[in-house]
């Protein structure tokens, strides 16, 4: 899962830019008529269905989803099939299953967050301790608390020491155990390691340090990691759907849309060496879990975000607060800065959050913007070789609110919950 580049960064969390016309942002390609689409999307937002059609037609993705709500209303909801070259290709509607990757941090976040504010845990508690890890490989990983691993200032930095959800088959020879590795191996691997700066010094995102967090929701929970995140988190807001993914195309749920990339790799999931489609096999969804393993539409998206709108049945204020609090290293260069599992930026009277998933076979966003705007795109494709750039996606959202002169007042929820 990669962080987000520096422009995507800039755009994401941006005011809002002024309206311009479809035609001046991006070229209308022929093909978009072709991109077959279910579920509502009222004619007062057809600048939105517009810009997903286009975005799926000039990138070929075959699957993609896109929900939006106003104002805590679901307002659109639609699923996109493409085909360029006639394969077939699997329905998509609103309630369709993508891969989130790294869309989960939020998740993973708001559970912690949720046990601090049920009086179970300590932000500032150190995580070595908790978790029963040694530090004899580096006395700093005692520094390390559940605040640094939200905000991505523990320690590791992948573009030093790699990111250990990716050293599958490093890990099983170093420890001298078989494929497929589980997360207790991941995290004895990197314990003989040192960290690569000194916690709280600096920013360095994290996939490991989310591992380590839906760890710490199972040790002080007493249950497993999904099932507390789907009881306390889920249940109370109505969403039944989002679960856990899991790594072979065997083993995808129903409603689960496919996964399409132009990589394969040597497999994960044994020692045979085999060379899969790196989608289904060249990575574990399994041991991504807390930080890149959820399931769920973009509805579902669209709706967990409202619990970070006001006091509900799930965080309260204190809670919703702490999850975009700034981190001890203050704020980026631009003001903006990395909250727990979500990035932000201080706007006139709001605060825009938003994050993005990518994957081999996934590209997810999800932003929450000031006049109450919220939506969730997801599609089974990420940018790969000579595709187009997939971060023109949030300025040509961006560039169609500014140019809805009326929204729809009616609600598409109960549609799909």
């Amino acid at each position: 899962m990669t962080m987000l580049s520096r422009r995507r960064l800039l755009q994401a969390g941006a005011a809002l830019v002024p309206a311009v016309t479809l035609d001046a942002a991006f070229p209308r390609t022929s093909s978009a008529a072709t991109v077959q689409t279910s579920g509502v999307a009222p004619a007062a937002l057809a600048g939105f269905d517009r810009v997903m059609k286009t975005y799926v037609a000039e990138r070929d993705i075959s699957c993609a989803q896109l929900a939006i709500s106003k104002n805590g209303r679901l307002v659109l909801a639609r699923g996109y099939r493409y085909s360029s070259d006639g394969r077939a290709v699997p329905t998509v509607s609103p309630t369709s299953l993508f891969r989130l990757a790294s869309l989960s941090k939020h998740i993973t976040a708001a559970a912690v967050i949720r046990l601090a504010q049920d009086g179970k845990l300590s932000l500032s508690a150190p995580v070595a301790p908790l978790l029963g890890l040694s530090t004899a490989a580096d006395p700093r990983l005692a520094k390390v608390t559940v605040w640094r691993l939200l905000q991505h200032t523990g320690g590791w930095d992948r573009d030093i020491s790699k990111d250990y959800l990716y050293l599958d088959h490093t890990i099983a020879a170093a420890l001298g155990v078989p494929l497929p590795i589980d997360q207790d191996d991941i995290i004895r691997y990197a314990g003989s390691r040192a960290l690569d700066f000194d916690p709280g010094s600096r920013f360095a995102y994290s996939n490991y340090g989310y591992l380590l967090l839906g760890r710490i929701v199972e040790k002080v929970s007493g249950i497993g990691y999904e099932s507390y995140v789907r009881q306390k988190l889920l249940a109370p807001v109505g969403i039944t759907r989002m679960r856990l993914g899991r790594t072979p195309r065997s083993q995808a749920v129903s409603g689960e849309v496919i996964y399409e990339s132009a990589y394969t790799s040597k497999t994960v999931t044994d020692a045979s060496g085999a060379v899969v489609p790196t989608p289904y096999g060249g990575f574990s969804m399994e041991n991504r879990g807390p930080g890149g393993g959820w399931l769920a539409s973009a509805v579902d998206l669209v709706r967990f975000a409202k619990i970070f709108d006001a006091p509900g049945p799930v965080l309260n204020a204190t809670s919703i607060s702490r999850m975009f609090a700034k981190p001890e290293i203050g704020t980026n260069a631009d003001g903006s800065w990395y909250g727990a599992g979500w990035y932000v930026r201080q706007v006139p009277g709001h605060l825009n959050t938003w994050h993005a998933g990518s994957l081999p076979g996934t590209y997810t966003y999800l932003a929450r913007l000031q006049n109450g705007f919220t939506y969730a795109a997801l599609f089974n494709r990420r940018e790969e070789g000579s595709s187009p750039d997939f971060d023109v996606l949030s300025p040509r959202i961006n560039a169609e609110i500014g140019k809805v002169t009326t929204w729809p007042t009616t609600d598409l929820s109960s549609r799909y919950f």
